[in-house]
């Protein structure tokens, strides 16, 4: 039986961005396919925006993600960040990819490196457009698609899954009916794909 991995994650989670190689490279050498679900912290389920949070949880925050960002090799600029807009637009034209059957998970890697490693606008549809047409995808075509019906579906169904699922923050993986909140607990979840279901 073919093994499935439900991932739950935002472009905006600087820690779906710390753990994207590393789970792809987890889901890869254990022959699993990865199914993506797009969303925002789900506030429903207990999900607590980083904004709204406490001072001293903030800067806790900070500091792990620079040291798991040097663990997993993932270059993070956190400083010079104000003029960036909502990142969240970016989800549509991955969402696009995905649903035409492109290199999502390219794409996914090229924006992320892009908002996180280089701070750009990915909130930009212009910025979106030329990210995709340098990750070797029809940039022009995907922008476009972010508006179709089938798109804007599959982003409010993500969400919906999301909340059934009890998923609350990012990154959330799901196999075998088992969730696993963060990378930092994809240890936990290569375990269970090797057949130790805990």
């Amino acid at each position: 039986m073919p093994k499935t991995i439900d991932y739950f994650f935002s472009i905006g989670s600087p820690w779906s961005y710390i753990g994207f190689d590393t789970f792809v490279g987890l889901a890869s050498r254990n022959g699993a396919e990865i199914r993506p679900y797009l969303t925002t912290v789900v506030e429903e389920n207990g999900g607590i925006f980083s904004r709204n949070r406490p001072d001293v949880r903030r800067a806790y925050g900070t500091r792990d993600l620079k040291r798991w960002a040097r663990v997993r090799g993932k270059p993070l600029q956190l400083e010079g960040r104000g003029g960036l807009s909502d990142p969240t637009p970016s989800s549509l034209i991955v969402i696009s990819a995905f649903l035409d059957g492109n290199d999502w998970i390219g794409l996914t890697s090229a924006l992320q490196h892009a908002f996180w490693a280089e701070a750009r606008d990915i909130g930009s549809p212009d910025v979106r457009e030329e990210i995709a047409q340098a990750a070797g995808l029809d940039g022009a075509a995907l922008a476009r698609r972010e508006a179709d019906d089938d798109v804007k579906a599959k982003w409010a169904e993500d969400r919906n899954h999301a909340v059934a699922s009890g998923v609350f923050g990012f990154p959330t993986y799901r196999y075998d009916d088992e969730l696993y909140w963060g990378q930092d607990n994809l240890s936990f979840l290569e375990r269970h794909l090797a057949g130790d279901r805990p």
